[in-house]
C-alpha cells in the first residue's frame, strides 16, 4: 500500500493505494496519526477510492485510526468507498461504525 496525504479547509486526506492488508502498512497508519494528532490535526478523511482490496487486517487498521481520533478528541471518516470496500464494512456491520461519505468533499463539509 502507497499512502498519499493532502490538506483541505484543515482536514487532512489520506489517500492509500492498492491492498490494504495489514503487516508495516498498520504502523505506518497508526503512527502517522499519531503525527497528526501531536500536531494538533484531528479531522482525518481517508479517500478509499484507490483501494482496490482490503483484508480483515486492513479493516483493523481502519478500526484502530477511528478509535485512535476518536479517543484524542477529533474523528476519522471515510469517502469514496469501493463496491469490495463497502460490500465487506456491511458484511462486517462496520458500516454503522464509520461515517462514509460519496466524496471527499462531502466528508470534509461534515466537519464543518
Amino acid at each position: 500500500m502507497k499512502m498519499s496525504e493532502r490538506e483541505q479547509n484543515g482536514v487532512v486526506i489520506l489517500e492509500p493505494k492498492g491492498k490494504i492488508m495489514g503487516g508495516p502498512d498498520a504502523g505506518a497508519v497508526r503512527e502517522r496519526l499519531h503525527q497528526l494528532i501531536d500536531d494538533g490535526k484531528k479531522k482525518v478523511v481517508v479517500d478509499l477510492s484507490g483501494v482496490s482490496w482490503m483484508n480483515s487486517s486492513g479493516l483493523g487498521i481502519l478500526i484502530g485510526g477511528l478509535t485512535t481520533m476518536r479517543n484524542s478528541g477529533g474523528d476519522l471518516k471515510l469517502a469514496n468507498t469501493t463496491e469490495k470496500v463497502q460490500n465487506l464494512l456491511m458484511v462486517t456491520k462496520l458500516i454503522s461504525i464509520f461515517e462514509s461519505y460519496d466524496t471527499v468533499d462531502d466528508a470534509v463539509a461534515s466537519y464543518l
